[in-house]
C-alpha cells in the first residue's frame, strides 16, 4: 500500500516511567474517536501513562503542546484536516506542521498524527487501526524520540 512502511521499529522500553499527552483537536467526531484509540493501545503497550487534551482546532495543537511544557515526556498531536474549497486548508495544514516541527527542534518529543487529506475516505483509511493507522505511528514516534531523548540525556 502506498505510503505505508514496512519498517516496525517496535516499541522501546523504558527503565522509568513515561507520561504522554495526546493532543487533539476532534473536529470530526468518528475520526478522533478512532485515533485516540489507537494512540491510547499503543501507548498502553508501552506501559506509558496519558491524558488526552482536547484543542479547537489543529492550528491550536502546536499551541497546547508548548503551553503543557515539560509536564509530559512526549506528545502525540492528533486531528484531520480536509480539504475545502477555499485555501484554509492550505494555512492550516503548513502552520500547524510548521508549529509541530519548531517544537521538535526545540527538544519536544512530538509525534505527528494530524491526518491531512482531500477526503473523508482518505480521513477513514487513515484513521483505521487495522490499515494506515496514523495515530498509532504517531504514538510509535513520541515513544521513540521521547527513548532518544533520554538516551542523550
Amino acid at each position: 500500500m502506498a505510503g505505508h512502511s514496512d519498517n516496525d521499529l517496535g516499541i522501546p522500553d523504558f527503565d522509568a516511567p513515561v507520561r504522554v499527552a495526546l493532543v487533539i483537536a476532534p473536529y470530526y467526531t468518528k475520526i478522533s474517536t478512532q485515533q485516540i484509540a489507537s494512540a491510547q493501545k499503543i501507548l498502553e503497550s508501552a506501559g506509558a501513562h496519558h491524558e488526552v487534551i482536547e484543542v479547537p482546532g489543529s492550528l491550536e495543537v502546536p499551541t497546547a503542546i508548548a503551553l503543557a511544557g515539560d509536564r509530559y515526556d512526549g506528545y502525540v498531536a492528533l486531528g484531520c484536516v480536509i480539504r475545502g474549497r477555499t485555501s484554509h486548508y492550505d494555512v492550516v495544514v503548513e502552520q500547524s506542521a510548521a508549529g509541530i516541527m519548531q517544537l521538535g527542534l526545540e527538544g519536544y518529543c512530538i509525534g505527528n498524527g494530524i491526518i491531512t487529506v482531500e477526503n473523508m475516505e482518505q480521513a477513514e483509511e487513515r484513521a483505521d487501526a487495522a490499515r494506515l493507522d496514523t495515530a498509532g505511528g504517531a504514538a510509535v514516534a513520541a515513544l521513540h524520540l521521547i527513548a532518544l531523548k533520554r538516551r542523550f540525556q
